[in-house]
């Protein structure tokens, strides 16, 4: 299958602690490196390893950054024809803080991400793929909204099936607006922290509800230890998680998630069976340092539709 793939590509700078500094303190970290991240790389470099021909939208800077940020896709072999490169603004960085069993907390640094030049979009590029995959970063603000809206509106003329991946500073940042941009979206996937936030409910149940309101009626919800919920005109079904050691780093773990779900769906599995599939996906990804430490391969994914 070929995807178009619409989102960030950054370098993300990880510093391993024993817990979240105060403000004013000063602790040290057990371990700090630096490797390529952003959702679009992330989700394109996945989505590239399991087979797929992907073609990545995205911007950066002409830095030495920009190097590392692409290096992953560039080896799975990603189409960089629709990349872009900013002559004034940095490549876009995160800074992330790993405490021990993998939980995060981050600082980013939009850079030249933000400013994806929507003249440099042809409506004629959706042609040749079969879905779009977004990152709603992409929505936030800047020339890369009006980029995003462009890639939205020609995908629904084109009839071809969107997954829009939420993102906790997207929603924080762009909140309910985001859903006007994203109407006709096949799938809206997010975790249950972006849904709480996006709807304003008090309870997964009324998040859904809300967004089923809003004619959102396609969900993947990820819930954390418990899995994820997929929603579908039909129902909700909880699917649990897919137990997996050595989990040392979430980073990209959804984006993983992501990229399992609309490979399973494309390939002719069901909506269930892609949420398995996408558990273990995510359970997987976070087995490695960085958002894309561990790529995913067909044959990791044969375990869950065994």
């Amino acid at each position: 299958m070929r995807f178009f793939v619409l989102g960030d590509v950054s370098v993300d700078l990880l510093f391993f602690l024993e817990r979240i500094p105060e403000p004013g303190e000063e602790i040290p970290s057990r371990r700090a490196l630096m490797k390529p991240g952003g959702a679009g790389g992330t989700l394109a470099a996945q989505l590239a390893s399991l087979g797929h021909r992907v073609y990545l939208a995205g911007r950066v800077g002409r830095d030495p950054f920009a190097e590392l940020a692409l290096s992953r896709v560039r080896e799975v072999g990603v189409d960089l024809r629709h990349l872009q490169e900013d002559p004034e603004h940095t490549t876009s960085s995160v800074l992330i803080l790993v405490v021990p069993g993998g939980e995060r907390a981050m600082v980013s640094a939009e850079g030249a991400s933000r400013y994806l030049d929507p003249g440099l979009f042809k409506p004629r590029y959706l042609d040749e793929v079969d879905a779009v995959v977004l990152s709603a970063y992409a929505l936030v603000g800047g020339p890369s909204r009006s980029y995003a809206v462009e890639v939205l509106e020609a995908a629904r003329k084109r009839e071809l099936p969107i997954f829009a991946d939420l993102g906790t500073g997207a929603v924080r940042a762009a909140g309910r607006e985001l859903l006007k941009y994203l109407r006709g979206a096949a799938w809206l996937l997010m975790n249950q922290t972006e849904l709480l936030a996006l709807t304003g409910a008090a309870s997964l149940s009324e998040g859904v509800a809300r967004l089923r309101q809003e004619g959102f009626q396609n969900l993947a919800i990820k819930v954390g230890a418990m899995g994820s919920i997929v929603v579908t005109p039909g129902g909700e079904e909880l699917l649990e998680p897919f137990p997996v050691e050595d989990i040392v780093d979430s980073t990209g773990a959804g984006d993983a998630y992501t990229a399992a779900f609309a490979h399973a769906l494309l390939s002719g599995k069901g909506p269930l069976e892609a949420g398995r599939l996408a558990n273990l996906a995510g359970a997987l990804a976070a087995t490695a340092f960085g958002a894309q430490g561990r790529l995913l391969k067909l044959e990791d994914l044969e375990v869950a539709s065994r």
